[in-house]
C-alpha cells in the first residue's frame, strides 16, 4: 500500500529548550508548542515586535523593579501564546509560566528561541 501524505501540519510540535540555570549547568527540557502557519506567525511576530517598541516607551521612568515586572508579564504573554505543555514536574499552567520566566532572565528569550528555531529549515545531511 503507497503510503500516504498529507500538507496539513499536526497542530502541535515538540522542540527541546535549552534554559540556562544561574551557577549550574544547562537543563534540557521538552516542550510542546502551538503549530502556527506562515501567516499566523508573522502576525505572532509583528505582536511581539510592538510589545517591546511599547516596553521600552513604558518602562521608561520607571524603577528596575516596575521594568522588569512589565518585562516578566509580556513574555508570560508570549510563551502561553506558543507553548502549550512542557516536560517540567509543574503544571504548564499561567503560574508556572511567571515562575519560569522570573527565575532566569534568559529562559523565555531560550524557550522562544527554541519556537523560532524549529521553523527554520532543517540541515541536509552530510
Amino acid at each position: 500500500m503507497a503510503k500516504k501524505f498529507s500538507i496539513q501540519q499536526a497542530p502541535t510540535f515538540k522542540a527541546d529548550v535549552s534554559l540556562p540555570r544561574v551557577g549550574g549547568d544547562v537543563m534540557v527540557v521538552p516542550f510542546t508548542f502551538r503549530f502556527l502557519d506562515r501567516v499566523e506567525l508573522a502576525k505572532v511576530i509583528d505582536g511581539w515586535n510592538q510589545q517591546e517598541k511599547d516596553l521600552v516607551e513604558v518602562a521608561q521612568g520607571k524603577s528596575v523593579e516596575e521594568a522588569t515586572q512589565l518585562e516578566v508579564d509580556m513574555q508570560v504573554g508570549q510563551i502561553q501564546q506558543v507553548v502549550v505543555g512542557w516536560g517540567f514536574d509543574d503544571e504548564f499552567n499561567e503560574d508556572s509560566i511567571r515562575a519560569l520566566a522570573l527565575t532566569s532572565v534568559n529562559a523565555p528569550a531560550a524557550v522562544l528561541s527554541a519556537y523560532h528555531q524549529a521553523y527554520r529549515p532543517a540541515k541536509s545531511g552530510n
